[in-house]
């Protein structure tokens, strides 16, 4: 299923890349990387395998579902939706953020574990992020 799933992961994400200029399957990769040192289970490692391909590509939760089943799409598509909040001022951001994090653990706590990778991974990767971009992913960072 890992392997399945990283194949499709890098095929969904053929030639994009990062700021870094290394091809963007790195970064899923590494996500799941993080998951498999913290001994999730499987489910968990595919969904931070395909966690961006909802958001990134043209991949569907359809799709998904049909290819790794309903568990795994649900998984991804729970990231998917933590990661499009969208806040106004620094109070909504949080207090928004605390309770959309709540109720996906209150769903799936491993939906809460691949979004806490996904943004470690990210953090670890700033340097290659202009100084704005920077400031406001560790900023958000902090605040979950």
């Amino acid at each position: 299923m890992i392997r399945k799933a990283y194949e499709f992961s890098a095929k969904a994400h053929h030639g994009q890349t990062r700021r870094s200029g290394e091809p963007y399957v790195q970064h899923p990769v590494a996500v799941a990387g993080v998951l498999a040192l913290l001994k999730t289970d499987v489910a968990a490692v595919v969904a931070g395998l395909l966690h961006d391909t909802l958001e990134d590509t043209i991949a569907t939760k359809e799709e998904l579902s049909r290819e790794f089943g309903g568990e795994i799409a649900e998984l991804v598509d729970g990231v998917t939706k933590l990661g499009k909040i969208n806040f106004t001022s620094k109070e909504d951001r949080q207090a928004e953020s605390f309770r959309k994090m709540v109720v996906a653990m209150a769903q799936d706590i491993r939906v809460l574990l691949v979004k806490l990778c996904d943004r470690l991974d990210n953090m670890r990767t700033l340097q290659h992020m202009k100084p704005e971009a920077q400031e406001r992913i560790a900023r958000e960072t902090m605040e979950i």
